[in-house]
This record gives structure tokens, C-alpha cells and sequence, in this order.
């Protein structure tokens, strides 16, 4: 009888173990839903392409399963205020910065111009992007993120941004964020070549000021892997929405400016909707191109 009792307990604790066992590994689940569906989106050579026999195979580094795209069409941020102005605390000394910048190695398509200096130009403060709508200005945070600047100003010195594309329209129905994602330069953004958005520099360099600035509309920030550190390279990303501040939590982005004037062009994009790339090698709406063309014409840094 003792016996009976005892095998009784013991299937009693076996079933108790695997119930607790079945609802930790619910909650690890659900974490890491929580978890993919924040960082799921702005990816910057984000896969390694390897072209094989005419077959383009890729892996993500992105992790985090693909967003439902809705059927709507996305309307504009309901807020038109201008972003409120940036903290320009320096957190570098004139003369003191230096940047370094290495060679990226992911084998992500490139359009390679040479290396910025090393040396940052501390004075530069706004960043003019012309567009086939009208132009798109950008206050710097030069102070904060003089390595960024820096590469920003020698790319648009080596006209590396003429005549280039935005590719990528992520919206809070097909990504959960909102922004306009641009600086590739192989992207089609007709919302079917496969490897929009992996195009960078041919160059890589470190993160600056993580946390100095909200994600929120008029923020612009490079983009870069959501699990990737220090790998920024040409592409940057222009927020209309204050859903994008979710990203402040965990901020990953280096954020170098707000848009002092054009947000009005942004929002015209936005209310065009967005083309769904079948395609995208990336699974996260990388290349979720917008309906309306945005053409860079030129980008000067004064």
C-alpha cells in the first residue's frame, strides 16, 4: 500500500513538473514575440546574399516572424506639428573627435566611393536631402553623432546619394513603426526586387548617441540589423510617426537629426500606401516600397 501511495505522489509531481514546464516555455514565447515584433523592421544589409547558379539564397539576421500586411491603405500621421528641437549638448570637443571606419565584410551588395576622413567637420548643422517632391531639411545633431555627420557629408560629396531611390515604406499596419527608409544604392523600390535594402557603403562604422534622442515623428536615424551593433553604413530612415517612439525602450539606432522642414512631402507618401514585395529575402517588410516614388536628386551638408 505504501508503495501504491508513493508511485500515486510521484506521477502526482510528474505532471505538476511538466505543467510548469509547458507554461515557461509558453512565457519564453510570448517574450520573444513581444520582443520580434519591436525590433521588427529596420534592417540595413540585414541578410548575406549568395548568388548560386542564378539563385539568390539569404539569411536574416534579423529574427522574428513576418508581420500581417493589412489591406488598407495607410493614412498620414495625424500629427503635423514640427518635431520639437534637439538637444545639441556636444559631446565632443572641436578638434577631439576621431572616427574610424571599417570595411564591411557582410558580402551585401555595395557602391563603394572610398573612406570618409578621419577627421569630422564639427560645424556642419543641416542636412539638405532634394527630392522629385521638393526638398527635405534636417537639423544635425553634429555635436552628438560627429562620426555619422561625417560620413553623411563625404558620401553627399561623392554625390553617392544622386539619383537614388527610398525603398522601403514601413508603416503601423505592415511593420508597426512608421518611417521612410532610404540610402541604398542598388534599390529598384518597385516592391519586387529581392534584395532592396541590403545595399550599403561598402563601409561600417560605430553607434552614436543611443537614447540622446526619442524615435518619435521627425527623428531621423541610420539603419542597421535590429540585432546587429555598430555595423551602420548609408542607409537612414526618416520617422512620421510617433509609433516609432516604441523603439525608445531599446534604442539601437543612431539617431542624428530632425526634419526642420518637408515632413509634408513625407506625409504625401505615406497617404500614397505602399507597394507588398513578395520577393523580400528578409521576411520583415524590408522592401515594402511606397506606391508614390521618392527620387534623390542631391544631398548637401552646410
Amino acid at each position: 500500500m505504501v508503495i501504491l501511495e508513493d508511485i500515486a505522489v510521484s506521477g502526482e509531481d510528474r505532471q505538476s513538473q511538466l505543467a510548469r514546464e509547458h507554461k515557461e516555455r509558453q512565457a519564453r514565447r510570448a517574450e520573444q514575440a513581444s520582443k520580434a515584433k519591436r525590433n521588427t523592421f529596420i534592417g540595413a544589409g540585414a541578410a548575406v546574399v549568395v548568388v548560386v547558379g542564378g539563385v539568390i539564397a539569404a539569411s536574416t539576421l534579423m529574427g522574428g516572424e513576418k508581420e500581417p500586411v493589412a489591406a488598407q491603405t495607410p493614412v498620414p500621421s495625424e500629427s503635423a506639428s514640427t518635431p520639437a528641437a534637439p538637444d545639441l549638448t556636444p559631446s565632443a570637443k572641436p578638434g577631439a573627435a576621431t572616427c574610424e571606419y571599417r570595411k564591411d565584410t557582410t558580402g551585401s551588395p555595395t557602391k563603394f566611393v572610398g573612406y570618409p576622413p578621419k577627421k569630422p567637420n564639427l560645424k556642419l548643422k543641416t542636412m539638405t536631402i532634394t527630392t522629385n517632391h521638393g526638398d527635405i531639411v534636417i537639423d544635425l545633431l553634429t555635436p552628438a553623432t560627429p562620426c555619422t555627420v561625417n560620413s553623411l557629408a563625404f558620401l553627399a560629396k561623392k554625390n553617392f546619394y544622386d539619383g537614388t531611390k527610398c525603398h522601403r515604406l514601413a508603416t503601423p499596419e505592415n511593420s508597426g513603426l512608421g518611417l521612410l527608409q532610404c540610402g541604398d544604392p542598388q534599390a529598384k523600390a518597385d516592391g519586387k526586387n529581392p534584395t532592396d535594402g541590403q545595399g550599403s557603403s561598402g563601409y561600417v562604422f560605430n553607434d552614436e548617441n543611443l537614447g540622446g534622442l526619442s524615435y518619435r515623428r521627425g527623428t531621423v536615424a541610420l539603419a542597421q540589423a535590429s540585432d546587429a551593433a555598430n555595423q551602420n553604413g548609408s542607409q537612414f530612415w526618416i520617422s512620421y510617426s510617433d509609433e516609432t517612439a516604441q523603439l525608445d525602450s531599446g534604442p539601437a539606432y543612431t539617431p542624428f537629426g530632425t526634419v526642420s522642414k518637408g515632413m509634408e512631402i513625407i506625409d504625401k507618401i505615406v497617404a500614397g500606401g505602399w507597394i507588398t514585395n513578395e520577393a523580400d529575402i528578409t521576411g520583415d517588410g524590408g522592401s515594402h516600397a511606397p506606391k508614390i516614388p521618392v527620387l534623390i536628386k542631391d544631398v548637401e551638408l552646410s
